[in-house]
């Protein structure tokens, strides 16, 4: 895993910094390349359950949902779609080896985060509002069934996938709020850091089961 793991962060670290400073091409390319590193490491742990697989089915619809992105504006929709499917295949991993809990203090948190970060995005998101409010609410759903996984069984596998959530949605919230409302310096690198630190944790959490 350590030559795997330095290998990944590497390349995630050149694309974070091609982001900030660095030139376009290394953008195009770090950014594929660290995740195709990512399914290869998801890949290499040492026992995969058939649920497993559902993280590594996620992890490529995500690099599909980045090369659509890539293309003009109007493939976003479908960009959006595939982040969708990413998501809800990492809810559904989740959701099979967690007991029926219900801690109504996470899902209201996670219900305020969404509905401000709507409020605030509403009118500028034109034809593509519903699309990406759904893309919110399955990533909210996603968080809260990793959050609620980590305060009923606190264990390395479950804090792995609350962190690896939560920095998802940290990376959406700041993404859409600097694209669709207010650039701010140094915004995409943050994206960037918490998008990879993200998958990189959910990844992880195959390693420590």
């Amino acid at each position: 895993m350590l030559w795997s793991f330095l290998a990944v962060l590497f390349s995630g670290w050149l694309y974070v910094d091609a982001t900030y400073r660095g030139p376009q091409w290394q953008r195009w390319l770090f950014k594929p390349v660290t995740l195709l590193l990512l399914v290869g490491l998801a890949w290499q742990a040492p026992t995969l359950n058939s649920t497993d697989y559902l993280i590594l089915a996620g992890l490529i619809a995500t690099l599909v949902g980045d090369a659509l992105t890539l293309l003009p504006r109007q493939q976003m929709l479908y960009a959006i779609g595939a982040f969708f499917l990413s998501h809800l295949l990492y809810t559904l991993c989740f959701a099979a080896s967690m007991t029926m809990t219900f801690f109504w203090p996470i899902p209201l948190t996670l219900l305020i985060i969404g509905v401000v970060l709507i409020g605030i995005l509403w009118s500028r998101l034109e034809d593509l509002r519903w699309p990406i409010c759904t893309f919110i609410g399955m990533t909210l759903v996603m968080t809260w069934i990793a959050t609620e996984q980590y305060f009923f069984r606190p264990t390395d596998y479950s804090f792995s996938i609350m962190v690896g959530a939560g920095l998802l949605l940290l990376a959406n919230i700041v993404w859409f709020i600097s694209h669709y409302r207010r650039r701010f310096s140094a915004d995409s690198a943050i994206v960037a850091a918490c998008y990879f630190a993200g998958h990189f944790m959910i990844v992880r959490s195959l390693w420590v089961v």
